[in-house]
């Protein structure tokens, strides 16, 4: 598993990321995530899908809360035929108890407390605070990724038009 220091930042200190670097045409890997509700959730669980993945360092933080209320009220637009996951390390009950404080019923937040087996797999695990490195990844309805944005520094929001865009397009078919 590659070790890439400097690949994130926060407050100009850099920090190390584990995993691969996603690029778009890049099979979208397996993981194993558990919801609120202690049950596993695996990429399959939402096969035939458009997958738009929302990562974030912890829903409890203003940049993570903002970019997960964002993607919150963009999905009703998006249609029954995306998903948004929303992967954090938090605690399952830490999801819950956010989801539920800030209205979020229309993500799916997920946690990679466990085994951090996202991040290792999608390159979001940061090494010293055992936490995910802000990011947006699209998977199509064929789990190949169409869209990657590795925010480089934590305290920046990801770009979200471009996130949006690369949704409609994988429903379009045009990724």
């Amino acid at each position: 598993m590659p070790d890439r220091f400097g690949a994130v930042t926060l407050a100009g200190n850099s920090l190390t990321v584990r995993g691969p670097v996603l690029q778009p045409g890049d099979p979208a890997p397996n993981f194993r995530l558990t919801a609120g509700d202690w049950r596993p959730v695996t990429l399959g669980d939402s096969a035939g899908m458009v997958r738009l993945i929302s990562v974030v360092g912890s829903l409890e933080t203003d940049i993570c809360d903002a970019q997960t209320r964002r993607f919150n009220e963009e999905a009703s637009a998006l249609g029954d035929e995306v998903m948004i996951l929303t992967v954090s390390a938090d605690l399952p009950f830490t999801l819950n108890r956010w989801c539920g404080a800030a209205g979020v019923d229309r993500v799916l937040a997920l946690s990679d407390h466990m085994a951090m087996s996202f991040g290792d797999a999608y390159g979001t695990h940061i090494v010293e605070s055992r936490t995910e490195q802000r990011s947006i990844f699209v998977v199509d309805r064929e789990n190949t990724v169409s869209y990657v944005e590795y925010v480089p520094d934590i305290d920046l929001h990801p770009d979200y038009e471009a996130a949006l865009t690369a949704v409609r397009q994988a429903l379009a078919g045009d990724d």
